[in-house]
């Protein structure tokens, strides 16, 4: 039987990234056409300017086509205080336009300012604890966060979930934990990553790593309010291990593969979804860089691989 969870695609899964890496994306008119033509039911904003920025003007691009628009990407150095107030006026800019396109429905994905730090970029995937953040640091991280969910809601209506992520400072599973200890529950959720959570879970064995993601699941599945399915390719992480790379040497290499192909068991996932009730939407990502392949065909793939497993 088909699973009521409904899927969408990103604009990062055709190079659309935060991050300033090379090569030219394709523009947010194709974007919206081949996630549209190859499925899937909804879409998120990507990087701000990327769609348009006013509300009327965005509305007729995503309904025009079919799609439902999600939520947005905003990143926030959390570790600096002096950085909160322009993360809260950033996620507010860009909560106002989801609200004003799309109404009460979408979520701030909040994130830390991953890419951007350096020790964090230098040994994503192979994190230890003393790479970490101090416990009066991680005091005013949780704060930060919790001021820009506060914000949001406040002013319109929207929640907010964060999305844990390699090359930040809440990446590996314990530093998931730790974020979500310190935050409220009612005002943040979180935003399951798959993949990130995969290769944020260092040298594990591989069955560990495959169920890590459904674990986290559920333990938290009250917070879990948004998921991404993305995969982790177990070999690229073990040679990015070996290898010392940087994150984004792993995300040119393939490290986040099409579903299917790594160790995530999206079926398992699947399955504990649906036995929590879970009532968000299920989000494909791939980060097919320039270069690296047709995202098109990528994201036709990875769509007929959930229709396997009837999602």
């Amino acid at each position: 039987m088909a699973s009521s969870i409904r899927i969408a695609n990103a604009p990062c899964s055709w190079g659309v990234l935060e991050f300033d890496l090379e090569g030219q994306a394709a523009g947010y008119a194709q974007v919206l056409d081949e996630i549209a033509a190859t499925g899937y039911a909804g879409t998120e904003l990507g990087d701000w300017g990327f769609m348009p920025t006013e509300p009327a003007a965005l509305r007729q691009e995503i309904h025009a086509r079919g799609l439902t628009l999600l939520g947005a990407f905003v990143p926030v150095m959390l570790k600096d205080p002096q950085a909160h107030a322009a993360g809260i006026e950033a996620a507010l800019r860009t909560a106002r336009l989801l609200a004003g396109a799309e109404g009460s429905t979408p979520l701030i994905v909040l994130a830390d300012e991953n890419g951007k730090i350096a020790p964090r970029t230098q040994k994503a995937g192979r994190i230890q604890p003393a790479d970490g953040l101090s416990e009066a640091e991680w005091q005013v991280f949780a704060e930060g966060a919790e001021k820009v969910a506060g914000a949001v809601k406040a002013e319109t209506g929207l929640r907010t979930v964060f999305h844990h992520h390699c090359a930040g400072y809440v990446e590996t599973p314990e530093e998931i934990e730790t974020l979500l200890r310190l935050t409220n529950p009612a005002l943040l959720g979180l935003c399951l990553d798959a993949g990130h959570y995969a290769f944020g879970g260092g040298d594990q064995a591989p069955l560990a790593l495959k169920a890590a993601a459904v674990e986290c699941l559920r333990r938290h599945s009250a917070r879990v309010w948004h998921v991404h399915f993305k995969d982790c390719q177990p070999e690229v992480a073990a040679r990015s291990r070996q290898e010392g790379w940087d994150y984004f040497t792993s995300v040119r290499q393939g490290v986040f593969c099409e579903l299917g192909q790594g160790v995530v068991d999206f079926a398992a996932l699947k399955a504990e979804l649906e036995a929590g009730g879970y009532q968000g939407w299920i989000v494909v990502e791939q980060d097919v860089l320039p270069g690296m392949g047709r995202p098109q065909e990528s994201a036709r793939r990875n769509r007929q691989y959930l229709h396997s497993l009837c999602l």
